[in-house]
């Protein structure tokens, strides 16, 4: 085994920096036996130095971070502060001065994926970024290495455990969407200002990490069609227990029939009880990959925490480390492929409507007009009335969400239909 150690600068220590800290003092021994060499903490840069934090030399904390990447002696550097700056510029710093890069920074590598990958090539580096999309689960790392030989086809999954853990508890408590917040919220799956993770922003960021790998193509933020779940109701779950669903927020990263283009979006959506995802529970998280040779994989677990999300900083620091005894690098990026984002009026799939309506005869005929005049063929209808008001309930067979717009804006227009009380696609049948 070398003896002169590997040195690593770590950027932010908060719940995730620490937990990798501690991981690293506590596993040295084994993560040297493990790499090959010792690894060091070199420094770790933080934006309040007066806080206690245990387990870490005072010596060791600055607020310079700029400086600690420049020092031309670490390594490897880890970065866990997140956003898009001071973050980025850090990283391709870090990759100036000789270091690879470990980053959890999912909205960054979302963003600017692209310009990193370039920034490490240029200079040789590594940038691994497991940690980005699911937290402890293994999931960059397959897709990347395990399936690189495969056609992979549709990547499905839960990536976001605050959204789950809400919409599971209105599920199985019948708790309706403030209420299953506010709990999320008490026992701290949910931050103080939820938007990120339910109105879609941060599955939506995954998702354009997972299908710029799943499909060899350059998927940006922008390219991803997002729509939060703050509209879910008790009623939409009471009709999805009908049909035999649930409702999940959903990443859905699709190539097309044909091979030719790819869509990635992220929804709430109804999904058979089942179907593996629909038993993901609380705060978990779940990635449903499809692919030609190995099938059918899901990947399960803890999809957010300090110690979950370290675990997988730790896996790639020690992949990451190994390359640089070796003096190789891991992948790159692939976008070899190079597809188009097709947008959101392209996707097929089928559709769950909820329409209330005058209460008298000719109504459903009128409905079922503007359906078939756009296209879109009905699969089953319930209808409920009383007092000259009715709920009309139709799920359609497969049509593109194009068709069910203008589906919808003609539905609108109707004298008989009240209102259009929700859409809710249907997957994962």
């Amino acid at each position: 085994m070398r003896t002169r150690p590997l040195k690593v600068a770590l950027l932010g220590c908060g719940v995730v920096g620490s937990e990798v800290a501690r991981i690293m003092t506590t596993h040295s021994a084994d993560l040297a036996a493990r790499i090959g060499a010792p690894v060091e903490l070199a420094g770790v840069a933080v934006r309040r130095p007066d806080r206690v934090r245990a387990g870490i030399d005072p010596a060791l904390v600055t607020t310079d971070a700029t400086a600690l990447v420049k020092r031309g002696d670490i390594d490897v550097v880890v970065e866990v502060i997140g956003g898009i700056e001071p973050a980025r510029t850090l990283i391709t710093t870090a990759f100036e001065h000789g270091a690879s890069v470990v980053s959890a920074n999912k909205a960054l590598i979302a963003q600017d994926g692209a310009a990193l990958h370039a920034a490490a090539d240029a200079n040789e580096k590594d940038l691994y970024y497991e940690a980005a999309v699911a937290g402890a689960i293994p999931l960059i790392r397959p897709l990347r290495e395990s399936l690189a030989g495969d056609k992979v086809n549709r990547v499905l999954g839960i990536v976001n455990g605050t959204t789950n853990f809400i919409l599971d508890a209105m599920d199985t408590t019948g708790a309706g969407y403030q209420e299953a917040l506010d709990e999320a919220t008490a026992l701290g799956y949910a931050e103080a200002d939820p938007t990120a993770d339910v109105e879609g922003f941060d599955a939506a960021a995954k998702a354009a990490i997972l299908a710029g790998i799943a499909f060899h193509t350059r998927v940006r933020l922008d390219d991803v069609h997002r729509e939060g779940m703050t509209e879910v109701t008790a009623a939409d779950f009471a009709s999805a227990k009908e049909m035999g669903c649930t409702i999940k927020l959903l990443a859905i990263c699709e190539r097309a029939a044909d091979g030719g283009s790819v869509t990635a979006r992220v929804h709430p959506a109804m999904i058979p009880l089942s179907h593996p995802l629909a038993g993901v529970r609380g705060a978990y998280n779940a990635v449903f990959v499809e692919s030609d040779a190995a099938g059918q994989l899901m990947f399960y677990g803890p999809g957010a925490g300090g110690a979950p999300t370290a675990s997988a900083v730790l896996g790639d620091l020690v992949a990451v480390c190994r390359n640089r005894l070796g003096g190789g690098r891991g992948p790159g990026e692939s976008a070899y492929a190079a597809l188009p984002v097709s947008p959101m009026g392209d996707v097929v799939t089928r559709y769950h409507i909820s329409l209330d309506v005058a209460d008298k005869p000719g109504v459903l005929a009128q409905v079922a007009t503007v359906f078939a005049e756009h296209g879109v063929s009905i699969d089953t209808v319930r209808q409920s009335g009383k007092d000259g008001e009715a709920s009309l309930v139709v799920v359609t067979h497969r049509a593109s969400d194009a068709a069910l717009g203008g589906t919808v804006e003609a539905l609108r227009k109707l004298d008989t239909v009240r209102g259009v009380a929700s859409i809710m696609r249907v997957e994962g049948e």
